[in-house]
């Protein structure tokens, strides 16, 4: 009977883990080594293309105001990416509210004190071309348009991660 109830959890966790990783490759639509999908986004002043962009380095961040390892993330990237980096010729921040429109985004902003660079997509039409479901995301996207960064979740080894990267890719 013991050896039944060992099989049956074994199978479940089989069953589970496979449904967990085909839902993570589905929801990876842009991954490391893809070129970047063209997308705009409406920011304060103007509209803001991917084609804008070439020749920098970019940092995409996807979070929710209502995500708490995205709230738990957004300090870090205040104080160890946007500060350091905001005024490099070479690099831009696009921290997107996926399914936030620019009114509640400027209210999470004034609310939590940040400064950072923040820019709506209440229909999820930019968040949609790199992903299905997950938050928070980050991207860098190199020189040249291509994804040489990608991950979900916020923890800060990988977090240490990304900062050494952009510091490689702003030399």
């Amino acid at each position: 009977m013991r050896q039944g109830k060992i099989v049956l959890v074994v199978f479940i966790c089989l069953v589970v883990g496979m449904f967990t990783i085909t839902r993570a490759d589905e929801s990876e639509k842009i991954k490391k080594g893809d070129a970047v999908p063209v997308f705009s986004l409406k920011g304060d002043e103007a509209v803001l293309s991917s084609e804008d962009l070439k020749g920098k380095v970019v940092m995409v961040n996807f979070f929710a105001t209502w995500c708490p390892p995205c709230v738990k993330e957004l300090p870090h990237l205040q104080k160890d990416v946007w500060e350091k980096y905001k005024d490099h010729k070479d690099f831009v921040l696009l921290v997107i509210g996926r399914e936030h429109s620019a009114e509640e985004l400027d209210k999470f902003r004034v609310d939590r004190k940040l400064d950072l660079p923040f820019y709506p997509d209440p229909e999820r039409v930019v968040y949609g071309q790199f992903a299905a479901n997950t938050i928070p995301r980050n991207y860098v996207i190199d020189r040249t348009g291509k994804v040489v960064y990608a991950s979900t979740g916020f923890n800060t080894d990988d977090f240490e991660d990304l900062k050494t990267l952009l510091a490689d890719q702003l030399k």
